[in-house]
């Protein structure tokens, strides 16, 4: 029967937890859910560490399922499959704690086909009847509507109604269910739900409630879900919830609650499992609040202003399986904060102004599974800090280095920040190839001007230096480069008006100012992609994390690989030297042929050049008439 029922559960999911109260898995589900969940966690982890001694992997690798294959921790859940059978893309999921529950909770659904049947002989006209449950939304209803009393399931729901005054609903004795969400109710009568004493859910959410007299649940004996979201209500007292001895499911999210009662906050809700704080003001958490609360199994503190824990509050919380403490003040964890607290499977403590944390801290945590520790600093991380929660398969740090202190961890977030890995420093591997051609393209081009710019003789000792100085990767500002090229062209310029040769100083003007064009070209294809990005990011536009790796690996270094072989190759000094060298190596390699090796070099040369050529290839001579100005 047990198989059953859990099998039943685990067929469909629902999109919300709190509002969606309709739908539900009956009680029986949810106790077998409930034993099961907490009976079968350790086992199943137990039987994963089995699993991994069994294929015999080495620390930091996982088995791909049933194969003798094992992959390291960063192949795992990294969305492509790795496995020949996929199973690293399997189970990656985090369902640890209370989501696994709610993965199996299923819809209330009726066996029999009677969905547009109606069972209530009086309701108002607007209202949906289904059976015995009644729809009454969006109908601007400022009181609460008469109908037959054999309704189990009312919704008034984005109405109007300001107002629960006493004996309200007392009509309606059969009644199971009862939402109010979405109205304007800031008054509720001390008994205002007199009678219910059949009543299961109530949700009372976003409205304008700011007290809740005390007896107000008073005949709600068999209430099992109780949602109070999103109502400024600022305080509590344990006496709010007198008569609420059956509730599992208390939720008062941003209820701008400043503090929680000092001690004994579940002394009237003996089987509360499921306690939700989240977004609210609270500062302090006693050491006594919590202390009635044996049965309670997740709690969510999440998004308040704690900054102090008393060390040991959370002690008496022996079935305890999820806490979530993150987005909080909290400067210090005390060391045996989470002494006891052997059922924890997930916990989160994630976005905390944590100074320190202590070596032991974790060790208490046996059975979990599930551990958030996103945007901490941990300057005294070590293996030792995390390697006694032997069941811990999900892992959540603030920088991917931390992964390698958690070897044992399959799934381990971030591996990466989008650039590199603690195994890589570029995780991707055509990144990793590409910045290997870029650095030997670059490194070759710079070897290449300072070997020529050795061998050949300098026409400009100061330019030359300049020149290999370069060479080794100093990059400026764009918007400098293209301020300083624009003043030593205009220097230039204002130097070749005394120029005798008119056409000779045009040509020369010409050729400096295509170089130029080129060197500032290169700048621009090197620094433009960056301010676009910087733009967008500005805007607020999405840009993808991988395009900062690909800009580092194939825009930045266009400068580096492209200025020192402009600065060079668009010389006429070199290229005349260049030629230089060629007829000389031309005349060396035919000595016993010297005419015919000066015949090969007039003809190489380009006729603008012949008699310059010829010059060359002649005996060593002074070379005169070579303006080197411009070199």
């Amino acid at each position: 029967m047990m198989m059953k029922m859990t099998e039943a559960c685990r067929k469909s999911k629902i999109r919300s937890v709190k509002l969606g109260l309709s739908i539900i898995c009956s009680d029986e589900c949810v106790i077998v859910l409930v034993i099961h969940f907490l009976f079968s966690a350790s086992e199943v982890s137990a039987m994963v560490a089995d699993e991994l001694r069994f294929k015999g992997c080495l620390l930091g690798d996982f088995p791909c399922g049933n194969l003798s294959i094992c992959l390291p921790q960063g192949l795992h859940c990294n969305g492509h499959p790795d496995c020949p059978n996929g199973a690293d893309e399997e189970n990656c999921g985090d369902n640890s704690g209370w989501a696994d529950f709610f993965d199996r909770v299923v819809r209330r659904t009726d066996q029999q086909d009677l969905a547009s049947h109606c069972l209530l002989e009086k309701y108002l006209d607007g209202c949906k009847c289904i059976q015995t449950e009644l729809q009454c939304v969006h109908l601007n209803l400022d009181t609460v509507p008469q109908a037959s009393r054999n309704v189990t399931s009312l919704s008034l729901k984005s109405n109007i109604i300001q107002k629960l005054v006493e004996d309200g609903f007392s009509r309606y004795s059969e009644l199971q269910r009862l939402f109010l969400q979405r109205n304007n109710i800031w008054s509720v009568s001390s008994r205002a739900f007199k009678g219910l004493y059949k009543l299961q859910k109530l949700c009372l959410s976003q409205n304008r409630i700011t007290l809740l007299e005390p007896g107000v649940f008073g005949d709600l004996r068999k209430l099992r879900w109780l949602i109070l979201d999103d109502n400024p209500l600022k305080s509590i007292s344990p006496d709010t919830f007198t008569g609420l001895m059956s509730l599992f499911f208390l939720s008062m999210v941003n209820t701008s609650l400043e503090e929680l009662p000092p001690a004994r906050l579940c002394s009237h809700m003996p089987s509360l499992n499921w306690l939700d704080f989240e977004g609210n003001k609270i500062q302090v958490l006693d050491f006594s609040t919590l202390m009635t609360c044996n049965e309670l199994t997740v709690l969510s503190l999440r998004s308040n202003k704690i900054r102090f824990l008393p060390e040991n509050v959370f002690q008496p919380l022996l079935l305890l399986g999820e806490l979530d403490l993150s987005s909080n003040r909290v400067m210090e964890l005390p060391w045996h904060i989470f002494g006891g607290l052997k059922s924890l499977l997930t916990l989160n403590i994630s976005h905390n102004p944590l100074r320190h944390i202590h070596l032991g801290l974790f060790d208490p945590l046996i059975s979990l599974q599930s551990l958030s520790l996103e945007g901490i600093e941990i300057p005294n991380i070590q293996k030792r800090m995390l390697e006694p929660m032997k069941n811990l398969s999900h892992i959540y740090f603030k920088m991917f280095q931390y992964c390698s202190y958690a070897p044992h961890v399959r799934r381990c977030k971030p591996n990466s920040d989008g650039i590199s890995s603690f195994e890589n420093l570029l995780a991707n591997t055509v990144l990793r190839v590409s910045v290997w051609v870029m650095a030997c393209i670059t490194c070759f081009g710079n070897l290449f001007v300072i070997g020529m710019r050795t061998v050949i003789r300098a026409e400009n000792h100061l330019h030359a230096l300049s020149i290999k100085v370069l060479c080794w990767l100093n990059l400026v500002a764009f918007l400098i480069i293209v301020f300083c090229y624009s003043c030593m062209f205009y220097s230039i310029y204002r130097t070749g008006i005394n120029a005798t040769v008119l056409r000779s100083r045009l040509h020369r003007d010409v050729a400096v100012a295509n170089r130029f064009f080129f060197i500032v070209f290169s700048d621009a294809l090197c620094w433009i992609p960056i301010f676009l990005i910087k733009i967008l990011s500005l805007l607020e536009v999405e840009i993808p994390g991988t395009i900062t790796s690909w800009l580092v690996i194939f825009v930045l270094p266009i400068n580096s690989a492209l200025n020192p072989i402009l600065y060079t190759l668009t010389t006429s000094f070199f290229r005349e030297q260049v030629k230089l060298l060629l007829c000389q190596w031309h005349r060396q390699s035919g000595m016993k042929k010297e005419r015919k090796s000066l015949s090969s070099c007039v003809i190489y040369m380009e006729a603008s050049h012949k008699a310059s050529c010829q010059q060359h290839c002649l005996p060593p001579i002074s070379i005169v008439g070579i303006d080197t100005k411009y070199g």
